[in-house]
């Protein structure tokens, strides 16, 4: 790892102790795969990103969890986009990923620097009875919980996740599920994580995401997840065509994020910000 150095920030906070960390490899040229995700999982987060620059403030990104390499991560673009702030100036880049491409401008806000990445077109379609039957079992929690007005779907905006509301906080801060049970069903859906939801207010949610397939217990941040959740809301007619939407998570985890999900108007794109902040290691 010497040759290809590996930083660590942390995503949707201004703490170091706050936000999901990811692992950023900004010159990843010469890795192939394998090597990737051995660095991703003795890195040991969530994800990692490995940026390959391919023109002027343009790169090939590719997005590994501890196990298996992921189409894209939301908090790891947030995180890369500001290291590269950093180092090069505010602006626009370009970040072609598996998934698509996605456009990220980094913009300085005070002292910080906020990335604000646009999503892939959304999709959403509709989860079988036996699978969400499946899902919740695994969750141990009972049908009668699921808000009515949020129905169950699984939204699309770079990665698959099964969203999930309940109708209250302490429901989704109750939280213990069957780790291999769940990540069965994940895999055979094709799901990244599970976007677990509870609505405070019109435009206000808190969101917990369950990852067993990255072999990890829960995501404290995922903005994969949160433009999966904005596109889905549109498409259900629960927020105006251009709205913007505060989600808080990883509260429960004692690791809390802040993330903005953007709605404009004639814009299918879901447009995602947050702030990032370098982790010191020893």
């Amino acid at each position: 790892m010497e040759s290809h150095p590996v930083l660590r920030y942390s995503a949707f906070t201004d703490d170091p102790a706050g936000g999901n960390p990811a692992g950023l490899v900004l010159d990843a040229t010469g890795l192939d795969d394998a090597a990737m995700l051995s660095i991703a999982a003795e890195i040991g987060y969530s994800e990692s990103a490995f940026l390959r620059r391919t023109a002027e403030r343009a790169y090939d990104v590719r997005y590994f969890s501890p196990l298996a390499e992921v189409p894209f991560c939301g908090h790891a673009t947030v995180a890369a986009a500001v290291a590269l702030g950093e180092r090069n100036g505010p602006g626009e880049l370009r970040f072609t990923t598996r998934a698509g491409e996605v456009p990220v401008v980094v913009e300085r806000r005070g002292d910080a620097l906020r990335a604000t990445l646009s999503s892939v077109e959304p999709y959403q379609e509709p989860v079988a009875e036996a699978d969400l039957a499946e899902a919740l079992a695994a969750l141990n929690w009972p049908p009668a919980a699921l808000d009515p007005e949020l129905p169950p779907r699984i939204a699309f905006a770079g990665a698959r996740h099964l969203v999930v509301a309940v109708t209250s906080r302490a429901r989704l801060a109750d939280l213990s599920y069957d780790f291999d049970r769940l990540a069965a069903l994940m895999r055979r859906l094709d799901l990244t994580t599970l976007q677990l939801v509870w609505r405070e207010s019109p435009t206000v949610f808190h969101v917990r995401d369950p990852f067993p397939v990255g072999g990890v217990v829960e995501d404290p941040a995922t903005g994969a997840a949160a433009a999966a959740l904005g596109g889905y809301l549109r498409a259900l007619g629960t927020v105006p065509e251009a709205a913007t939407l505060t989600l808080h998570q990883g509260h429960d985890l004692g690791r809390p994020s802040l993330l903005t999900v953007e709605l404009r108007a004639g814009d299918p794109r879901v447009h995602v910000s947050g702030t990032a902040v370098a982790i010191t290691t020893a």
